[in-house]
């Protein structure tokens, strides 16, 4: 049985996806002495740092980090750096100008050189530590010294922090070098991911898809390091061959990257009584998030207790409208553990994700997730990682019986919530006024009966067809005359519906603004980064361009490339179907 992941709760209309807008541009940046100026570094100036660190940031070998919110580090630079791509959408919302990309100082900035920076801008980047939970069972097996106090940001380094057009972003690079998190690896990532990541992420902000962005992406070509991968033609499940790869460095872009593992660290030091400040710790970070994810909604003059319940209402309603456009657009996390969910409620850590094409409620790509991080099963995981975020809250409220209960109710509440947010994205995908689970129901069982492609299929419906022919291109095999009779059935209950509530050209058009006529097909996007490994950066442009405007109608020459099944030789072929976190 196919599960569309719903909750019990009445159907309601759907708004239409949120459609990306540029902040008004009233200040052009367009030199680096310029950019340095617009340096606010909220983090560092009202968090803690490890009381352990250097002062220069010369800190990149392995060790435990015991308290303070983060530790000063320098980046690594990528020797020779070369420009691979920048994201113009991006710039315009930041309002910097597009040669900046080009500039000697940014490039340097951006490619690890932390001595390109100039006052006011801070001489050192920073890391920060977090907690790892996974569906709601603590672990610190990974931690190099079984206590916790060795994982966080291993090779992500936030370098720049600052306020643009009226909006703070925090600028973090991504392959930056080693920091004390390390665990003894190299700190660095591989041009392969960088360019998934770079454009994975303006791709699911053109969807409509709260995410963190791309500003730059650098790579050298002096610079290797080796990682395990697919030889040609795999069809291996684990990576079978050792290989070279250019280094890189991207830069992702949020307006903050704390993390529910972030918060999970702080409240196990105070349950576990690590050192007198835990508790204090554990409030200022607290502080600090409500600070830069959610003041506009947080009334400031609140007790803080009123601020942590409506924090916790707020990224509950984040999160599970967050997980609800992920299943609508065909995405999948892979990994969606605590410390891969941000605690602003948006899409953070394009590693092992990737996006169903033949649709499969059980969709995986990464070699490492299993199936209780597959396609379908992304509530549930959201589930348990809204659970960690309550539990770190709650030694917070520890006396205040009545705010605590509440706090319980929030958390008690989430299933329920997950299911209004999945009824309204069913409801929505098909045109409907409201959410009718069996329909539902029966349409998923027919899509995986006939092997459909998710967003083609999709795509398809939404204009709204009387006949099944009109959807047997978004099919990976012919129906049969019995499938053929069911569809027959199915498409008249659906059309009845959608018939007897508006106009259909409106309907049509609401559909198609929430059912993308572009995805991500790995098949595609695999030979943008072997192009590049050889310094051709063309297709990693054509690609930028292509997911821009995802909800237009491709034209002719596009379409027969990106809007086309997923051809037989990409079943099962490793790196492609599926894929290791080998970054």
């Amino acid at each position: 049985m196919v599960t569309p992941a719903s909750g019990p709760c009445p159907g309601r209309a759907t708004p239409e996806r949120p459609v990306p807008t540029a902040a008004p541009t009233t200040v052009l940046t367009k030199t680096f002495a310029d950019f340095a100026q617009r340096a606010d570094y909220s983090l560092l100036d009202s968090l803690r740092p490890d009381p352990q660190a250097s002062v220069d940031g010369q800190d990149h070998r392995p060790r435990q980090v015991f308290s303070g919110h983060y530790v000063p580090v320098t980046p690594t630079p990528l020797p020779a750096p070369e420009l691979v791509a920048h994201s113009r959408t991006l710039f315009d919302e930041l309002g910097l100008g597009d040669g900046l990309a080009h500039d000697d100082h940014f490039r340097r900035l951006f490619s690890g050189d932390i001595t390109a920076a100039q006052e006011p801008m801070r001489p050192y980047g920073w890391a920060t530590g977090y907690a790892l939970s996974i569906y709601g069972s603590e672990y610190i097996q990974q931690c190099p010294f079984g206590t916790g106090n060795g994982y966080g940001d291993g090779r992500a380094i936030s370098v720049f922090e600052g306020v643009f057009n009226g909006r703070r972003w925090e600028m973090q690079l991504k392959g930056g070098g080693p920091t004390p998190y390390c665990r003894g690896a190299d700190g660095r990532a591989v041009l392969r991911s960088s360019v998934r990541e770079f454009l994975a992420q303006e791709f699911m902000h053109a969807l409509g898809v709260p995410t963190s962005r791309s500003l730059t992406l650098y790579v050298s070509r002096l610079e290797t390091v080796r990682r395990p991968w697919y030889s040609a033609n795999s069809r291996s499940f684990d990576p079978d061959i050792l290989v070279d790869n250019p280094a890189a460095i991207t830069t992702r872009v949020a307006p903050s990257f704390l993390r529910v593992g972030q918060l999970e660290l702080f409240a196990r030091r105070v349950r576990s009584g690590a050192h007198p400040e835990a508790r204090n710790e554990l409030r200022m970070i607290v502080q600090h998030l409500i600070e830069r994810n959610y003041r506009q909604e947080i009334d400031p003059g609140l007790d803080f207790s009123e601020q942590v319940l409506e924090l916790a209402g707020l990224f509950r309603g984040r999160l599970t409208a967050l997980v609800a456009n992920w299943m609508r657009v065909g995405y999948c996390q892979g990994n969606f553990n605590s410390d891969n969910c941000a605690a602003g409620g948006y899409t953070l850590d394009y590693g092992p994700f990737g996006f169903c094409e033949l649709f499969d409620p059980r969709f995986q790509p990464w070699t490492g997730g299993g199936q209780h991080f597959s396609f379908f099963n992304q509530p549930v995981a959201a589930r348990a990682n809204f659970q960690m975020f309550w539990t770190a809250l709650r030694p917070l409220l520890e006396g205040n019986t009545a705010a605590l209960e509440r706090l319980d109710e929030i958390h008690d509440g989430f299933a329920d919530a997950m299911g209004q947010e999945l009824d309204a994205m069913w409801a929505s995908k098909l045109g409907l006024i409201h959410y009718d689970a069996e329909l539902v129901q029966d349409l998923l069982q027919l899509m995986v009966a006939s092997k459909a492609d998710y967003t083609i299929f999709f795509r398809r419906l939404s204009d709204i067809p009387e006949q099944v022919s009109a959807l047997q291109e978004s099919f990976y095999v012919p129906c049969s005359e019995e499938l053929d009779a069911q569809w027959t059935s199915w498409l008249q209950r659906w059309r009845h519906q959608v018939t007897s509530s508006g106009d259909l050209r409106e309907t049509a058009a609401a559909m198609k603004r929430v059912n993308p006529a572009v995805t991500w097909r790995e098949w595609l996007i695999a030979p943008a980064y072997e192009q590049a490994a050889q310094g051709d950066y063309g297709l990693v442009g054509e690609l930028q361009e292509v997911f821009r405007h995802p909800y237009d109608a491709l034209a002719p020459e596009l379409a027969a490339t990106y809007d086309r099944l997923k051809p037989r030789e990409f079943f099962n072929a490793g790196g492609v179907s599926h894929y290791s976190c080998s970054s």
